[in-house]
């Protein structure tokens, strides 16, 4: 063992024997979740949080998790990823799901809250918890924080703060990602009618290519112009790149423009007639094992409902069911695969965590579930144990696993919990039903194994 390993350790042994205090940087979901989780494993805990002096634009309260854009933490389906993550989070005692159920308001198949009873709750629990100090304090550098420390501040993170882990991380750990193309399940593409091909052949046919005659463009566009649309907040009006242009701003430049532009037709011959099409939307494969592809070029902000109904009149795509609907927004978080470990720890920082929506995860119950296992890491890594993640068939560890599969770093992405970041069943089963359930029996089964 060398010198740095042995003072490591006898580090990691004074904080114990000297009670020493972690810092928690956001009292957001993730945050919240984490410093409530190490104060009842029986550490001190200091939680940062700003917002009864400095509130972001989208806040509008000082209270703790507060819900900003909406009041659903999504479904409640035992057989669908997101109602499986909310499966291991109760078995893993988390305090958000907790208090989400206890001002929780009738909302179909999803778990819906009354925000102010929740946030109320999740405020009250923590200004309470005898292990836990709050401070209100402006956290605008690294150095203000005594390590360990885990950031939690989210997508609106402070601008001096988010200045110094700039160079923390140097130029290229943050994103202003504002660009999110529809999520399809490969299962319901219709391959009678889209094919696979790459322009002019040069390449291996990974994309599907779904065509359209001149008269089906027509009523796509038209339908496209006339949708309703989410209009941005306030401080999230920003000129469009031309790199990532909503499809709808496109078709405001004239009827063509998606054929000259991702829609583009040339060098994808039809094998059914010989010659390209008017116009095709190609579909790229989103994951490692095929189950997804994304619509290429389709950033947009149309409704969700409108995406459905408009997208589905492709041809290929009538039965489309969709992962992730598309989006336009500010985001900002750390390309997490190259410049975090699998901890979630800095490269750069073994004491400096990150959790909640700054790690490139999308989903209210997403960013409480990344600050949930942050705790845990960072209780192992306090007690010198190794490093024990969650299951990779856990729906847990499967939303870590793509938050820090350094394949994904040169193409990072947010992501939500779905299907397609499971690991593919080991025999295809074609049945779409049975094929969830046996995942999720799967995913249980691991984690169980896992927490005992």
């Amino acid at each position: 063992m060398t010198e740095k390993t042995t003072n490591l350790t006898q580090n990691q042994k004074d904080f114990q024997n000297i009670g020493q205090k972690i810092s928690v940087v956001g009292a957001g979901l993730a945050g919240s979740e984490c410093a409530l989780q190490l104060a009842d494993m029986g550490y001190q805990v200091v939680l940062f949080e700003m917002r009864e002096k400095t509130m972001t634009p989208a806040h509008k309260t000082g209270k703790f998790a507060e819900l900003v854009c909406s009041n659903s933490f999504g479904s409640l389906n035992p057989i669908s990823a997101p109602g499986q993550l909310k499966w291991e989070a109760e078995k893993l005692g988390s305090h958000i799901l907790k208090m989400a159920h206890e001002s929780a308001v009738p909302a179909g198949q999803a778990l819906g809250m009354d925000r102010e009873v929740f946030s109320a709750l999740i405020t009250e629990k923590i200004k309470n918890h005898p292990r836990i100090e709050v401070r209100t304090d402006v956290v605008k550098s690294l150095s203000d924080v005594p390590r360990p420390t885990v950031v939690a501040t989210g997508p609106l993170t402070h601008d001096d703060l988010a200045e110094d882990l700039r160079k923390h991380f140097g130029d290229e750990f943050l994103y202003f990602f504002d660009a999110i193309a529809p999520i399809i399940d490969a299962d319901s593409i219709n391959t009678e009618i889209a094919w696979k091909a790459d322009r002019y052949g040069k390449g291996t046919d990974d994309y599907y290519n779904c065509p359209m005659n001149k008269e089906e463009y027509n009523r796509f566009i038209e339908e496209v112009a006339a949708a309703k649309k989410i209009e941005p907040k306030h401080f999230e009006t920003t000129e469009f790149f031309e790199g990532c242009m909503p499809i709808e701003v496109m078709v405001e430049r004239g009827p063509q423009t998606l054929r000259f532009g991702p829609m583009k037709p040339i060098g994808l011959d039809d094998p059914r007639t010989g010659r390209y099409p008017w116009a095709v939307v190609q579909l790229r494969q989103d994951n490692k094992e095929g189950t997804a592809f994304n619509m290429v070029g389709f950033q947009t902000r149309m409704a969700y409902a409108e995406q459905v109904r408009v997208f589905r009149m492709i041809p290929g795509l009538e039965n489309a069911e969709f992962l992730k609907l598309g989006s336009i927004h500010r985001n900002l978080f750390i390309n997490s695969p190259k410049r975090l470990n699998k901890d979630l720890s800095s490269k750069n920082d073994p004491w400096l965590f990150f959790a909640g929506q700054i790690t490139g995860v999308e989903g209210y119950f997403e960013s409480t579930c990344v600050g949930l296992l942050v705790s845990r890491f960072l209780d192992q890594k306090l007690k010198d144990k190794s490093f024990n993640p969650p299951p990779r068939a856990s729906a847990l560890g499967s939303l870590l696993e793509a938050i820090t599969d350094e394949t994904r770093a040169d193409h990072f992405q947010p992501t939500n919990i779905n299907f397609a970041l499971f690991p593919p069943l080991a025999e295809k089963e074609r049945d779409k039903q049975i094929r969830k359930e046996k995942q999720i029996a799967i995913a249980r089964e691991a984690l169980e194994t896992w927490r005992i």
